[in-house]
C-alpha cells in the first residue's frame, strides 16, 4: 500500500541529474531520470523532487502520482525529447494534465495548436458579429425612445456586421450593468441582465431579447445590419419575444412591423418605422401566464395552455380574449390559427374575419377534427398544397398525441363539409410526442424520450399528398439537447431545436447539448446528417439561437440566404451562413462521435434520474422538453430486474448506457482533473439507455 513519506525519507532534495526515478501514475510504473523531469523550472516535478511537495510511496518505493496514465505517457515522451506526440489523446486532456504538472512549455505549445484551430474571426461560414448595444434607459411612461438611443448624451455606437468588434472590455451593455441586477422572473431565479435570453427573426428584421428590454436590427443592402430600435429598460425580465416585418408600404402603415415581449401574463407591442425608431402601441392583459407569442399576418397571438387565447388585431386595434379547451400545440397556415387541446380536438380560427361575432363579441372559434382515441394533441404541422385549378386548396395536417401516436389528416376540395379524413397513422413512440412537421417532402416527429426523431419520405401526385406507395420510413436518430435543474440563463425558450426553414426546402435542427456549450450542431431534419457545426467566436456560452430566412438583394443573380442567429452570453450576437454549409452537403460527417459527445458533456454535471414517471409535466407547444426525456424513460429503468442492471453495470451496453455509468460513478470519474475546481451546472435530463444500441450518428 502506498504510505506517505517526508521529503528527508522519500526523496532527497537534491540528486544527481542522471538518477533514475521510478513512477507509479496512477497504477501504471514509469522510469526515467531526474534531469527529464526537472528541466522546466517551478513545475509540479521540481517541486516533488525538491521536497517542496511530500511524496506519496507505494510499496515498492515508487512516486505514486494519482493522474491518468494514458495521458501522463505522451507528457513524459515531451519532457525526454521536446517533441509534442499526442498518441491518440484529446487535446483538451492533455492541457489539462499540462496545467496541472506546470509545464509552461508544453502548455503553451497546446494553447497554439488551439487557437491556430479556433479563429476570434470564425471559419468561412461566419457572416457578422454584432457587439452588446448601450443599456437604455428605463421606462418612464407609455412611449418609447424614437431614434437612435441615447446614454450620457452620446449616440448608441453601432457596428458594421462585416467587422469584428475590438476588445470592449466593460464597454457597452456589460459595463454599465455590472453593478445593476435584475428582478427576480416570476418563473424562475434571478438572471443576468446582459445575457440573450431570446433571438427571433422576420424577413430582413432581427430581434434580439435581453433581460430587461430588447432591440431591433435591419439588413440594408450597403451599410449590412444596422441598430434602428431599442425599448426602454422595462421592470420585468422578458420571456416571450415575436417580431413581424411586412413589405414596405403595406395597407397597415406604421404598424407594418411590430415587435412584441412579455412575462407573466403581460405583453408590450410596439409599432417600429424602417429607418430607425418605434413607438409603444400598448400593453395587454392575458389574465394568465403567456407561453407562446407570435403572429399571424398583423395579429398578435398569445396562447396559453390554460385554454386562454388572446389576439391583437392591427386594423381594429382591438385586443380579445376567448377561452377554449386546454391548449397543448399550435400551428398557422395562411391566416388561419390551429390550436391543439388536451381533450383530443383540433380548432382554427381564422384571425383575419377577427371579431366575426360582433353582437357578443367572441372569436369563432370552430372544431376541425377530433382525434379517434381522444388523446391530447401535443404537436400540430399544417401543409397547404398549391392552389390549382384542377384541384383547388388541399389542407393537410399532422399531429402527434400524448401516447406517441402520429397521424396525418387531408382535407379534400371535394369533401370541405365534411371536415379533415383521417389519412394515416404511426404507431412509433412511446413517448408524448412534442414535435412534428409535415413538409413537401418529409413527415418529422420527435417524441420526449431524449428527443427521439423518426422521419419519413412523403411522396406526392401534383404536389398532394398520394397513397402510392404512401409515407416509407426514412431514418431514426436523436437530438441530445440537455436543459438546466435550475433554469440556467432562463433561455430555455430561445434553445428551440427546430425543425428550421422553409416547408418546400431542406429543413434542419439545431443542436446544444449541455446549457453551457459554446458550440451548435446543424443537422438535417430529415436524416440527422451534420450539415455543420459553429464555435462562438469570443469563447462565450451561446445562450439563444434561432435560423432566419433573409430576403435576398436586388442585384443580378442574388438569392434569398438562409442564417444562423447566436446569442452569446455577453451580449453580443453571432451569424452563421447556413446557405454556404448547405451547399457543401456530404463533406461533414454523421451526428456527433462518442469522443464529441463526451467533450461537451465534460462541461458539465449530470443530474440523477427522476424516480418515476408520475412527474411528467405537461407538453407546451413548441419548446425543447428535454425535462420530459429523462422522466420517460425512468420508469422503464426502474423495471429492470437486478440481473439486468447489474449487467448494465459491468461496463456493457451501448455508448448511452457507458454515458450513463459515469453518472452514477459520480462527476470526478468524468471530468479531467484541473489544479483549481471549475463551477459546475446542473442538468434537468441526464442520458438514459435505449433499448438497443445506437450507431454515432444517433446523437
Amino acid at each position: 500500500m502506498a504510505a506517505a513519506a517526508p521529503a528527508a525519507e522519500g526523496v532527497p532534495s537534491r540528486g544527481p541529474p542522471g538518477e533514475v526515478i521510478h513512477l507509479n501514475v496512477g497504477g501504471k510504473r514509469f522510469s526515467t531520470s531526474r534531469q527529464t523531469l526537472t528541466w522546466i523550472p517551478d513545475s509540479f516535478f521540481s517541486s516533488l523532487l525538491s521536497g517542496r511537495i511530500s511524496t506519496l510511496k507505494d510499496e515498492t518505493g515508487a512516486i505514486f502520482i494519482d493522474r491518468d496514465p494514458t495521458v501522463f505517457a505522451p507528457i513524459l515522451n515531451f519532457l525526454r525529447t521536446k517533441e509534442l506526440d499526442p498518441r491518440g489523446v484529446h487535446g483538451s486532456s492533455l492541457l489539462h494534465e499540462a496545467q496541472f504538472y506546470g509545464l509552461t512549455p508544453l502548455v503553451r505549445r497546446l494553447q497554439l495548436r488551439e487557437e491556430l484551430d479556433r479563429s476570434s474571426c470564425g471559419n468561412v461560414l461566419f457572416n457578422g458579429y454584432l457587439p452588446p448595444p448601450v443599456f437604455p434607459v428605463k421606462r418612464r411612461n407609455r412611449h418609447s425612445l424614437v431614434g437612435p438611443q441615447q446614454s450620457g448624451g452620446r449616440p448608441a455606437p453601432v457596428r458594421r456586421s462585416n467587422t469584428m468588434p475590438p476588445n470592449l472590455g466593460n464597454a457597452g451593455l456589460l459595463g454599465r450593468v455590472l453593478d445593476e441586477r435584475a428582478p427576480p422572473s416570476p418563473s424562475g431565479p434571478p438572471e443576468e441582465p446582459g445575457i440573450v435570453r431570446l433571438v427571433c427573426g422576420h424577413h430582413n428584421w432581427i430581434a434580439v431579447a435581453y433581460t430587461q428590454f430588447l432591440v431591433c436590427y435591419r439588413l440594408k443592402e450597403a451599410s449590412g445590419w444596422q441598430l434602428v430600435f431599442s425599448s426602454p429598460r422595462l421592470d420585468w425580465p422578458i420571456e416571450r419575444l415575436a417580431l413581424t416585418a411586412r413589405v414596405l408600404g403595406g395597407a397597415l402603415g406604421e404598424h407594418d412591423k411590430m415587435v412584441a415581449a412579455a412575462t407573466g401574463s403581460e405583453i408590450l407591442l410596439w409599432a417600429l418605422q424602417a429607418e430607425g425608431g418605434g413607438s409603444e402601441i400598448g400593453v395587454f392583459h392575458l389574465g394568465v401566464p403567456v407561453e407562446a407569442l407570435f403572429f399571424v399576418g398583423n395579429q398578435l397571438i398569445a396562447t396559453s395552455h390554460t385554454g386562454r387565447i388572446g389576439v391583437w388585431n392591427a386594423v381594429t386595434k382591438h385586443w380579445q380574449v376567448q377561452e377554449v379547451q386546454p391548449i397543448t400545440s399550435y400551428d398557422a397556415a395562411g391566416s388561419f390559427l390551429l390550436l391543439g387541446c388536451d381533450n383530443g380536438s383540433i380548432y382554427y380560427v381564422d384571425v383575419q374575419k377577427f371579431p366575426l361575432r360582433m353582437k357578443d363579441n367572441d372569436l369563432l372559434v370552430s372544431e376541425l377534427y377530433r382525434d379517434p382515441a381522444e388523446d391530447g394533441v401535443t404537436a400540430l404541422s399544417v401543409y397547404l398544397t398549391p392552389k390549382t385549378s384542377d384541384s383547388g386548396n388541399w389542407i393537410e395536417i399532422a399531429y402527434g398525441t400524448s401516447s406517441g401516436g402520429v397521424r396525418v389528416i387531408v382535407q379534400h376540395p371535394e369533401t370541405v363539409g365534411s371536415g379533415p379524413q383521417l389519412f394515416q397513422t404511426f404507431t412509433v413512440h412511446r413517448s408524448p410526442v412534442t414535435k412534428i412537421m409535415l413538409s413537401e417532402k418529409h413527415l418529422i416527429s420527435v417524441c420526449a424520450d431524449n428527443n427521439h426523431v423518426r422521419t419519413w419520405s412523403v411522396t406526392r401526385f401534383r404536389g398532394m399528398i398520394s397513397t402510392q406507395p404512401g409515407s416509407t420510413p426514412l431514418a431514426s436518430f436523436k437530438i441530445l439537447a440537455l436543459e438546466s435543474a435550475d433554469g440556467h440563463g432562463g433561455c430555455s425558450a430561445g434553445n428551440d431545436i427546430g425543425p428550421y426553414g422553409e416547408r418546400d426546402d431542406q429543413q434542419v435542427f439545431i443542436q446544444k447539448v449541455v446549457p453551457t456549450a459554446s458550440q451548435l450542431f446543424v443537422r438535417l431534419s430529415s436524416t440527422g446528417q451534420r450539415v455543420c457545426s459553429v464555435r462562438s467566436v469570443d469563447g462565450s456560452p451561446t445562450t439563444a439561437f434561432t435560423v432566419l430566412e433573409c430576403e435576398g438583394s436586388r442585384r443580378l443573380g442574388s438569392r434569398p440566404r438562409r442564417y444562423l442567429l447566436t446569442g452569446q452570453a455577453n451580449g453580443s450576437l453571432a451569424m452563421w451562413d447556413l446557405t454556404t454549409a448547405m451547399d457543401g452537403l456530404g463533406q461533414a460527417p454523421g451526428g456527433l462521435t462518442e469522443e464529441e459527445l463526451m467533450e461537451q458533456l465534460e462541461q458539465c454535471e449530470l443530474a440523477p434520474l427522476a424516480s418515476s414517471r408520475s412527474s411528467l409535466p405537461s407538453p407546451s407547444p413548441r419548446t425543447s422538453l428535454t425535462s420530459l426525456h429523462s422522466a420517460s424513460l425512468s420508469g422503464r429503468l426502474g423495471s429492470l430486474s437486478p440481473p439486468q442492471a447489474e449487467a448494465r453495470r459491468r461496463g456493457g451496453g451501448s455508448f448511452v448506457e457507458r454515458c450513463q455509468e459515469l453518472v452514477r460513478s459520480g462527476p470526478e470519474s468524468r471530468r479531467p482533473p484541473t489544479p483549481a475546481p471549475r463551477p459546475s451546472t446542473g442538468l434537468g435530463a441526464p442520458l438514459a439507455p435505449p433499448k438497443v444500441k445506437l450507431n454515432e450518428t444517433s446523437f
